[in-house]
């Protein structure tokens, strides 16, 4: 597979240095979802094989998830699921965004994610977030999808099952677009909100639908 993307790959630098203290099950986690206007925040964690002595050729592809298409993506996605140690997918529901806030529940979602490895990681790497609700060392990455590999791998995993999720969306909740937007606030979505109102996946505590459902009640009156 050639990539359409020339952006510089992600490394296993990151993860080299914490094998080379030790820390065998090293895992990298990201989140999918959080600015988007419906549906729950998916997360992954990736945890990859220390002793793999073509690790980086055999994942030279893997980008951040946003760099490439949805063909990409699930290609990369089953090369992650056979070379991995393990993945874990977690999700955070529209209602515990909308109760607890983004933040939190991405957090739940990533807790959930590091559950559903099976494994006890010793060592996370997270893109921009904290977990204080695991005693796992922890290192939060800024840009961790551009640059730390298992981020990256973690960032490809997510999406694509929070896209498989959208197309589940899109035969429940006909008419808002959710296959092509992904929940996201599009044209498309702002349009369907104003027609249509909000479904039961649409986060409220959001201002944006907020702002579109209070202007689509003002017009009703």
């Amino acid at each position: 597979m050639k990539l359409k993307t020339q952006n510089p790959a992600p490394d296993l630098s990151n993860e080299a240095a914490l094998w080379a203290q030790g820390y065998r099950l090293v895992a990298g986690l990201d989140e999918v979802g959080r600015g988007a206007w419906a549906g729950p925040v998916f997360a992954a964690a990736v945890i990859l094989p220390p002793d793999f002595p073509t690790l980086s050729e055999a994942l030279c592809n893997v980008r951040d998830s946003k760099l490439l298409s949805p063909h990409e993506r699930d290609e990369l996605a089953c090369l992650i699921r056979d070379v991995a140690l393990a993945v874990g997918i977690g999700q955070a529901c529209h209602t515990e965004v909308d109760q607890c806030g983004i933040v939190a529940a991405t957090q739940t979602a990533m807790c959930a994610a590091l559950a559903h490895t099976g494994c006890c990681a010793d060592y996370l790497l997270i893109d921009a977030v904290h977990l204080p609700q695991v005693t796992i060392p922890q290192r939060p990455l800024i840009k961790g999808d551009m640059t730390c590999l298992s981020i990256a791998a973690a960032s490809i995993i997510a999406k694509v099952a929070r896209d498989t999720y959208c197309l589940e969306m899109e035969r429940e909740y006909p008419g808002y677009g959710f296959a092509r937007h992904k929940g996201y606030g599009t044209a498309q979505h702002r349009a369907a909100l104003q027609r249509l109102g909000p479904c039961v996946v649409h986060r409220l505590s959001y201002e944006p639908v907020r702002r579109v459902c209070g202007a689509r009640e003002d017009s009703h009156r």
